[in-house]
């Protein structure tokens, strides 16, 4: 007889942070039912699952919401106040990098590559979230960069949009690297190059 209810001892933490790694590491449309039966362990049947959190997309939407509340918060310190506009984006790159590249978990960035392949019709609004997070990163770099010309951090000629643009695309570009293989050294590396291509502060 199938096995209908959840197998003893289930322990739904764990299997939202199986399936994180999971579809961090393969992507959303890459990461089948039988992967995520086989990560989370335990015998767990399909019904199982589906019982449990409503659908693949609702496991994947309980994923990113643990990684945004986990590895995610590298980014945070672009809204902390305390900080100036240069340390905000300086201290997010690099933690971002160190996060990125750390063991215990696969390399890059699940906001910048979990999702990628979702783009199926029937999958329309599963990269939702994802989207969602990358704008707030987005978001958050460009607020750096107009407080930063504001206060000083960096030259009033500064071309803001464009900057803080080119600094979302370095951040996305350190996940491939990442995923490639480049080590925290070189990835910090390039934070120090990319900071000093921003031009020192004038204040």
């Amino acid at each position: 007889m199938a096995q209908m209810g959840r197998p003893r001892g289930f322990n739904r933490d764990a299997a939202v942070k199986q399936a994180m790694h999971l579809f961090w590491e393969r992507g959303y449309e890459s990461t089948s039912l039988n992967d995520l039966k086989a990560g989370i362990g335990g015998g767990i049947s399909s019904p199982s699952l589906y019982a449990a959190f409503g659908s693949k997309e609702g496991l994947f939407h309980e994923a990113v919401e643990l990684y945004l509340a986990t590895h995610g918060q590298v980014m945070e310190c672009l809204w902390d106040a305390s900080l100036s506009p240069r340390e905000a984006i300086e201290q997010s790159l690099r933690r971002s990098a160190r996060m990125q590249s750390e063991r215990g978990h696969p390399r890059g960035c699940m906001i910048a590559l979990g999702a990628m392949g979702a783009c199926s019709p029937e999958h329309a609004d599963t990269d939702k979230p994802v989207k969602a997070a990358r704008e707030r990163n987005k978001a958050g770099l460009l607020a750096c960069v107009r407080r930063g010309i504001a206060q000083g951090d960096f030259p009033a000629e500064l071309d803001a949009q464009a900057t803080a643009m080119a600094l979302y695309g370095f951040l996305l570009g350190m996940s491939i690297m990442a995923r490639d293989g480049a080590s925290r050294a070189m990835l910090e590396g390039s934070v120090s190059r990319m900071m000093d291509l921003l031009g020192p502060a004038i204040k």
